[in-house]
């Protein structure tokens, strides 16, 4: 309990690490974009990007980071605008738009890998740094460029890389934060299994450096004796979008008995 309460009022007090960055590209949407994503060293998630402005700075975002983005504008006619724009390049979904009401952020704690502010005072610090995915980074933007604060992850969790935790195969982690589950967190597919008999569509789970490595049978779940389509899937353990995959040709035998491996 200590040590996360040592955490947060470091975040609440502003002495997470900062520093400036150069003001990016001004007047050029891309090259600001560009310059953000390298500055913050995003590697795919979602981004959050508040005080929108009429949205071309979020469409130049999607444009270089290939990822979700939800824009948070502050009135209505930036409202409108921004969709507009978003919608005229025709990638309304991947990227959307709405209006921020009060000063609370609409995302669970711990959701978001890159929020970008284009005006300080509109949301309370403490309710920026809550929606940061830990190791996520916060920009925000003044007269001399932008201010950068990575949100240190909590010393107190833990990382499950084998099968059995460890390589050492004792099935006991060191964190200290998991506990009884309290909330959907992020739903994400496959919903449905392909059968309940043979083997799970997702075997393996695994996680490390704020990602979930699954292997997962994407094969028709209409036909279980249809053949498998295993895929090494990488997932943002924050928010659950899917990052990257790799195609398995060969892996497990799908219609192996229910609860009888694979034990690697």
């Amino acid at each position: 309990m200590g040590t996360k309460c040592v955490v947060v009022l470091l975040t609440l007090f502003g002495f997470a690490p900062c520093f400036s960055l150069p003001a990016p590209g001004a007047g050029d949407p891309a090259a600001q974009a560009a310059s953000i994503v390298k500055e913050a060293g995003f590697h795919g998630g979602l981004i959050v990007h508040l005080g929108c402005g009429e949205g071309r700075l979020t469409l130049a975002l999607h444009r270089q980071a290939g990822c979700v983005i939800q824009a948070l504008a502050l009135n209505e006619r930036n409202e409108r605008k921004a969709r507009e724009t978003i919608r005229r390049a025709g990638v309304y979904g991947p990227v959307s738009v709405t209006l921020l009401r009060g000063c609370e952020l609409p995302y669970a704690g711990n959701m978001v890998n890159l929020l970008l502010v284009e005006k300080d005072g509109e949301v309370p610090r403490g309710e920026l740094m809550r929606v940061l995915a830990p190791g996520g980074v916060l920009l925000m933007r003044s007269e001399k460029g932008w201010s950068k604060t990575v949100k240190p992850r909590d010393p107190a969790t833990d990382e499950w890389t084998h099968y059995l935790y460890r390589p050492e195969n004792n099935a006991v982690s060191r964190d200290r934060v998991v506990g009884p589950p309290r909330h959907f967190q992020w739903i994400a597919r496959p919903r449905f299994s392909r059968s309940h008999d043979h083997l799970a569509s997702v075997s393996v789970v695994v996680s490390a450096a704020g990602r979930v490595f699954s292997i997962v049978d994407e094969g028709p779940i209409a036909f279980a004796a249809g053949r498998p389509r295993w895929r090494l899937v990488a997932r943002d353990a924050y928010n659950g979008l899917r990052l990257w995959e790799r195609e398995i040709k060969k892996w497990e035998y799908h219609l192996r008995d229910f609860r009888s491996g694979p034990a690697d």
